[in-house]
């Protein structure tokens, strides 16, 4: 497979023929070669999206038009489902089932923003703030021109989508960059929207690393950046906009707590443990890897959790019954064996696995065994991000260390309670410092709701309408309900 820049509604060559080689996690074998955008591609890429912007054909849209182009995202997704499934097993290192999920979400997004966009008033008078004879007000709500977006390589396609669908229902337009990890999904994307008949220019998708993000963001006409990623590099980012005085919203990393409470159902909340922090091999910024266990319940929960985590299969992407899969690069293999040992070198309790799989078919690829150890908040783990199928955990007493615990981070992106007391589970809930707070549940989102977090873990929301309305600006209209120059409030100001 070979990966284009797509500027201006056309797959084109880099200018400076940069191409480079994206791997398999899994088998180590090539997915495909992709181009690396130059500085003067990435200029092009924004001259595009900003003469986009400007063209009536864009600008002038009814939202029932742009409704329309967004439903036929969804569906061609869908029609395509099969080949991008294929794809990201490859590409990204998902497992089958975690593949289809990622592009039925997908598809599923795009068709919600289509309902947002048909739905969405751009004008809206405000009858409080007016008064007969006197004034009229309104909110007018315009976009915000050309966006900078910015994708991880954990979700590529989900990700690109969450980017994209709010360009395309508010009237912006965008230079997407996808991860160099991950290309490939982007660039099928990029079809389907041109497929889909969205204008030349609306949105380009260019592939690179750190250094095309930054030339990317760094752009003086550039009124937006989205990012998803570190909070590391998220505070580069807003370091780096604050000259031009712009919009940022930066969904960034988290610890979560996953709080087990005493009356908990076991059979449930062992499973859903598990889940939480190893779903994606881990690679997932909301995953639960501080698991919080009140002590009445600690020995039969663990047994249970010891016993269970023998149940989760790694596998190679093409087992169709794999649990998980492999982590998405060498780099980031290394990165999380490197916690393991540190871990065991702050005399942290190592419960289960700990190793790279290296056996037969794994040879390869960058498998890691679920990994649990018993920790305290002394531990490194305990408030760095792993980014893998890791989890820390710790004991407590009574609700009031729990939340002690779990608010002890510089993260808040999400966590959970897990309680057969729903009143109990809500009140401790509403006391946890996160975006995102289940019951009884993880890592399930639902498009109609925000998605962000509390403190170092980000800035705004995607998704919901506090994702839509991050891409718009608002504009008072006041307009004289007073014909009468005698009754005008301001004639003996200064007259």
């Amino acid at each position: 497979m070979e990966i284009k820049l797509f500027i201006n509604g056309q797959f084109r060559d880099s200018s400076e023929k940069i191409i480079k080689t994206s791997f398999d996690p899994s088998s180590g074998l090539e997915v495909g070669k992709y181009h690396v955008p130059s500085t003067k591609d990435i200029d092009e890429a924004v001259a595009a999206a900003k003469a986009a912007f400007a063209n009536p054909e864009w600008k002038n849209m009814s939202q029932e038009n742009r409704a329309d182009l967004l439903l036929k995202i969804s569906e061609k997704l869908k029609e395509r489902a099969k080949e991008i499934v294929d794809i990201e097993m490859r590409d990204s290192g998902s497992t089958l089932r975690k593949a289809k999920a990622d592009v039925h979400n997908t598809a599923a997004f795009f068709k919600v923003m289509s309902k947002v966009a048909r739905e969405l008033k751009l004008t809206v008078l405000d009858d409080q703030a007016s008064r007969a004879g006197f004034s009229i007000n309104s909110r007018e709500y315009a976009p915000v021109g050309v966006c900078a977006q910015i994708i991880p390589w954990n979700f590529p396609l989900v990700m690109a989508g969450w980017k994209i669908g709010p360009v395309l229902a508010t009237g912006c337009t965008t230079v997407l960059k996808s991860a160099e990890e991950t290309p490939a999904s982007a660039a099928i994307l990029a079809e389907i929207i041109r497929d889909a008949g969205v204008p030349a220019g609306v949105v380009n998708i260019i592939t690179g690393d750190a250094s095309v993000g930054r030339a990317l963001i760094a752009h003086p006409e550039i009124r937006k950046v989205a990012f998803t990623g570190s909070t590391a590099v998220g505070a580069e980012i807003l370091k780096s906009v604050a000259p031009n005085i712009m919009t940022a919203t930066m969904e960034l990393g988290g610890k979560s707590a996953n709080i087990v409470l005493d009356d908990a159902d076991l059979s449930i909340a062992v499973d859903g443990a598990l889940y939480a922090f190893l779903y994606h091999s881990g690679q997932a910024c909301d995953s639960g890897t501080r698991l919080l266990v009140q002590e009445g319940i600690y020995p039969a929960f663990m047994e249970k959790f010891l016993s269970r985590i023998k149940d989760v299969k790694v596998a190679p992407t093409t087992d169709p019954n794999a649990g998980y899969g492999p982590v998405v690069s060498e780099k980031q293999m290394k990165s999380i064996l490197g916690f393991i040992e540190k871990t065991k070198s702050e005399e942290g309790k190592l419960l289960a696995g700990g190793s790279r799989i290296t056996t037969g078919e794994f040879a390869k690829g960058f498998f890691i065994e679920p990994t649990a150890f018993e920790i305290t908040p002394k531990h490194t783990i305990f408030q760095e991000e792993i980014f893998g199928p890791v989890v820390g955990i710790t004991k407590f007493k009574t609700e009031d260390e729990a939340i002690e615990l779990a608010n002890n981070s510089k993260y808040g992106l999400a966590g959970a309670v897990w309680s057969k007391d729903h009143a109990r589970a809500h009140k401790l809930a509403s006391r946890i410092e996160a975006g995102t707070v289940w019951i009884n549940e993880y890592h399930l989102l639902n498009p109609g709701m925000p998605f962000g977090g509390f403190k170092a873990s980000g800035i705004g929301r995607e998704m919901g309408s506090e994702g839509i309305m991050s891409y718009l600006e608002v504009r008072h209209v006041w307009e004289s309900d007073c014909d009468d120059r005698e009754k005008k409030v301001w004639l003996d100001a200064i007259f």
